[in-house]
């Protein structure tokens, strides 16, 4: 192993290091102008985060949470509509749905992906009981792989539904050349410190072409106010600061490179884990994976994973839990059907150690590491 310690599984400092220099000037800018909230920072943000994208409207609010509700609240979903989505993803996909005072419906995920199976949507839309009263259908883009949002985006235009992708793993990634966030009605976008464009604290953006969309967006988060202090609808507090947009615009300029290192270190761990008959990341054709995480599939993960811990190489299980299995959801959310791919993923899964500034060793020695363990336990998956 290396001599250099412990392999973190993610290392935010290594990540500010890397970009210091202009995340520095970009915060000084802001400390130097005395204004903090939603000024020119926030807008050029925008812009050239839409730009980036391909989209005609960005909007920046306060975390990835409050995207997705306030994309499903310009989408008009709101108490008594149903929302269907996946139980395989980070639990704030489903507390937005909650917050809007709608209805989650759980769909199970595919069955050589962790994303939405078009094939159940389907049927959990021509079910009368989990199809009655669906108004969206939040799609995940999870671990920096795109859903198959060609072959959902036709069934809920056929039932008459919103599509709200989830791109808060996926910045960057891409269907045919055209990137996550722009290929259905509207997205949201968290910029979580760990995210492949992450902040220095909590952020977000609501994406659209929609101008409609874009204006109802931009009236919800700040207490409806077109003019100030006068509420056109009732709106919320989730404003993106000034400083979380400077270190963002800074960051954008890197989101790329960042991803094809990303893409170079998931390629590394192919090629150091291909023969073991560990299930590795996909990529779906016309896809373009950014490598949010590296997720592996193991029957045997807890054994592994206290393995890795042992030689010292951190690692993390996104999500250990399925939502629907989860205390405050459980025996009360709507399931379209059996989640079984859901819950044999929740045991399976595991995060390697992925981010731009991880050394091309380390990922040799979690890979050695990890050979190591199969060869001594004879395991076949």
């Amino acid at each position: 192993m290396r001599k250099s310690g412990k392999i973190q599984p993610v290392d935010l400092r290594a990540g500010y290091l890397a970009h210091k220099s202009r995340i520095d000037k970009a915060v000084g800018r802001v400390l130097d102008s005395g204004w903090y909230i939603l000024g020119g920072e926030v807008a050029r943000f925008e812009k050239e985060y839409a730009g980036y994208l391909g989209a005609c409207h960005a909007i920046g609010v306060a975390s990835g949470t409050d995207a997705l509700v306030l994309a499903l609240r310009a989408c008009s979903v709101g108490p008594g509509d149903k929302v269907l989505t996946v139980s395989h993803t980070a639990v704030a996909t489903v507390a937005a749905i909650e917050i809007c005072g709608a209805r989650p419906v759980l769909v199970d995920i595919e069955p050589s992906g962790y994303t939405l199976d078009p094939e159940r949507l389907e049927e959990a839309l021509q079910s009368g009981r989990a199809g009655e009263g669906a108004k969206a259908v939040i799609v995940v883009h999870l671990y920096g792989h795109p859903a198959d949002v060609g072959r959902i985006l036709p069934i809920a235009r056929r039932h008459g539904l919103s599509v709200v992708e989830d791109c808060a793993q996926a910045h960057g990634a891409s269907v045919d050349g055209q990137l996550v966030g722009t290929l259905g009605d509207v997205a949201a976008f968290s910029f979580y410190p760990t995210k492949n464009l992450g902040a220095l604290g909590d952020g977000g953006a609501v994406v659209t072409s929609s101008a409609e969309l874009a204006e109802r967006v931009g009236l919800l988060r700040q207490y409806g106010w077109r003019e100030r202090y006068v509420s056109e609808i009732s709106g919320y507090n989730s404003r993106l600061d000034e400083l979380q947009a400077a270190v963002l615009s800074a960051r954008l300029e890197e989101l790329d490179r960042d991803n094809e290192q990303r893409r170079r270190l998931a390629e590394a761990y192919r090629g150091g884990l291909d023969d073991l008959g560990l299930e590795l990341p996909g990529e779906r054709r016309g896809a373009r994976h950014v490598y949010h995480q590296f997720v592996v599939r193991c029957r045997q993960r807890d054994k592994l994973r206290a393995h890795l811990g042992e030689m010292g190489i951190g690692t993390l299980v996104h999500y250990p839990v399925p939502v629907h299995l989860q205390p405050a959801y459980r025996d009360r959310i709507g399931c379209a059907g059996s989640l079984a791919r859901s819950e044999a993923a929740a045991q399976q899964v595991l995060s390697l150690p992925l981010y731009p500034q991880l050394e091309p060793e380390a990922v040799s020695d979690v890979c050695a590491a990890i050979r190591a363990w199969y060869e001594d336990n004879l395991v076949i998956r």
